[in-house]
């Protein structure tokens, strides 16, 4: 005969196998139920119509000008003659690449037609775009340097012919070429330059330049600043150009 702590044990035993055995039952049965809830869900996400497309943000229309728009001219490099009828000002990135396509396809040749006959005024702004073009910034800063020395457009032309030599030691030897002298180079390029270049990029970000190169055609109002009468933005080609060029050089003169 068994003892009674034998007896008591196995009742223990049985009583544990027991629940144990339910407590499984009912995990199996809360995750048939989870299971279940999880199927219903999906079967509403089926059945829900799909969400419109997410549109982006539509890019302003350079061609819409808002009124009374002008942009300083004070400061900037500029080529052509005072009293010629339109001005042009671009904003651009030496590191750009679509500028340097813009510079050696396009703006000898509005230089040629329009800038040397005296219908055009030609003026260029600084607008770095850093986040993107890491040498952009720096490149503007020597580009203010050579400009202190005359030789601005010189230096504009070799740094937009090779854009792969922007480097400091590269905007050194590009300064050389041009014939400017080193050591005011080398003192300009640590001092007030820079300042120039944020009110540049300042004065694009209100006047609504939206990338790189982007141009602001007008004419020069008595405060000496640029009356906005057509934007374009982007290389074009010179026959946009010289569409929007003639197109307001055969308009009458608006009032200052």
């Amino acid at each position: 005969m068994k003892s009674l702590p034998t007896l008591l044990g196995g009742a223990a035993l049985l009583a544990a196998v027991f629940f144990g055995a339910a407590h499984m039952m009912t995990l199996e049965s809360e995750q048939r139920a989870m299971l279940k809830e999880l199927q219903d869900i999906k079967g509403l996400l089926r059945a829900r119509p799909a969400a419109p497309a997410a549109q982006p943000a539509a890019r302003p229309d350079p061609s819409v000008i808002p009124a009374n728009l002008s942009v300083s001219i004070g400061g900037a490099a500029v080529t052509g003659k005072t009293d010629a009828r339109l001005t042009i000002v671009e904003f651009s990135d030496f590191e750009c690449p679509f500028c340097g396509r813009y510079s050696r396809e396009t703006f000898e040749r509005i230089q040629h037609e329009f800038v040397d006959t005296g219908k055009v005024r030609y003026a260029f702004r600084h607008y770095p775009l850093e986040s993107l073009h890491p040498r952009a910034l720096k490149a503007s800063v020597a580009a203010e340097c050579a400009r202190e020395q005359g030789k601005f457009w010189e230096f504009h032309a070799r740094l937009f012919k090779d854009q792969q030599k922007l480097g400091d030691a590269d905007l050194k030897a590009q300064a050389r070429a041009v014939g400017v002298d080193p050591d005011a180079f080398g003192r300009c390029l640590a001092g007030p330059a820079l300042a120039k270049i944020r009110k540049d990029q300042d004065e694009g970000a209100r006047a609504g330049v939206t990338g790189t190169p982007f141009f602001f055609l007008g004419v020069v109002q008595k405060d000496g600043a640029v009356k906005v009468l057509n934007r374009l933005s982007g290389a074009q080609p010179f026959d946009a150009f010289k569409t929007a060029i003639d197109a307001l050089l055969a308009s009458p003169k608006p009032a200052n």
